[in-house]
């Protein structure tokens, strides 16, 4: 059983669709086809008003290429973060020349919003406003879940166009894309399709900086997927779309809000099991994910996932960098937010523990 946050479990449907001889995404209309009823799709997803592109490239693409597509040299960039891949955006900032400010929290505490405004503020007061701000909505290495909105209010008051990694909450749990003006997600997680596809919920004025910032990369740059009617602007993952097209119908069928629900309903079971077995969450209840529940086991995470693996052919993932094997993660997103599923892991932890 793979029960990690992603890559997650595929579902045989989805195996199948990727199976069949695909057409040709260079010259044959019925894969331009496919893939527009993808994207249209995925904006109920989404649910948002905006453009939803999807380029060939695991959900790491697309946090680069926002970057790539709206950073210009020199171009400050508030990066907020309390995690891991908050913090990388500022990476990605400095590899394409802007002046990332970095805004940082625990990790198991939500963001730092006092911060965060003076941050805002002082920019402004000195007439060197920020061009982006960038966050991330749950940070899966330790299952944090953050709450945008009032951070989102910042930046409307600043004019600052937002940039939010939504890759293991989108399709799990609600996200306010419409407020958002990139907002991506990938192919791995709650769609329970394998990797190598990004999407993107893109506003007209992410869509107008970018053109006003004329990006010269190609593959990590989001602009040429505005407008396709001349072609795909790289040979397109023929068989990766046909996955994710049939696992977003497979979402769009059971009704996003039945999908939400089954989420909450698995991290609320996987947390009552954990308590029960002594376990501690890291973060508490109140800022966990629905679509991942990280448990603190200082000094023993790696030998739990090594033990299950070995004795119950059961796959967890443990977290990274340096909390790498302190945390033990259970993904229930996508297929795996079963109940039924759920607590045989649940019950293999407790075998491993006891």
């Amino acid at each position: 059983m793979l029960y990690t946050p992603g890559p997650t479990a595929v579902p045989p449907e989805i195996r199948e669709a990727m199976a069949r001889q695909q057409p040709n995404s260079a010259v044959q209309a019925e894969f331009t086809e496919l893939y527009e009823r993808l994207c249209a799709n995925l904006t109920t997803v989404y649910d948002t008003a905006h453009d939803v592109v999807v380029p060939g490239g695991e959900g790491i693409l697309g946090l680069e290429a926002a970057i790539a597509s709206l950073v210009a040299p020199g171009d400050r960039v508030l990066c907020i973060s309390n995690g891991i891949y908050g913090d990388g955006f500022a990476d990605f900032v400095e590899n394409y020349d802007g002046e990332p400010t970095l805004v940082s929290a625990a990790y198991n505490e939500g963001y730092d919003l006092e911060a965060i405004e003076a941050a805002l503020a002082e920019a402004d007061a000195h007439s060197e406003p920020f061009v982006a701000a960038t966050l991330v909505h749950c940070e899966t290495p330790t299952g944090t879940l953050n709450d945008l909105g009032p951070v989102l209010d910042l930046l409307d008051a600043y004019d600052v166009l937002s940039i939010v990694d939504a890759v293991s909450s989108l399709g799990g749990t609600p996200v306010p894309t419409d407020r958002i003006d990139i907002c991506l997600g990938a192919s791995q997680k709650c769609f329970s399709a394998p990797p190598g596809l990004t999407t993107a919920a893109i506003s007209d004025r992410a869509w107008t900086a970018m053109e006003a910032r004329e990006p010269t990369s190609l593959y990590t740059n989001l602009l040429p997927w505005y407008d396709i009617s001349d072609g795909f602007p790289y040979t397109h993952l023929d068989a990766n779309v046909a996955g994710l097209e049939v696992a977003v119908s497979r979402l769009l069928e059971e009704g996003m809000e039945s999908v939400y629900d089954r989420h909450e309903r698995a991290a609320e079971r996987c947390r009552e099991r954990g308590e029960e077995l002594g376990l501690e969450l890291y973060p508490d209840e109140s800022r966990s994910s629905p679509t991942v529940t990280a448990f603190y086991m200082p000094g023993e995470a790696k030998t739990i996932q090594q033990r299950l693996e070995a004795d119950y052919d059961i796959v967890l993932a443990t977290s990274l960098g340096e909390y790498a094997d302190d945390i033990l993660r259970v993904g229930h997103m996508g297929t795996n937010a079963e109940i039924e599923k759920l607590e045989q892991v649940m019950d293999a932890i407790g075998a491993v523990l006891d």
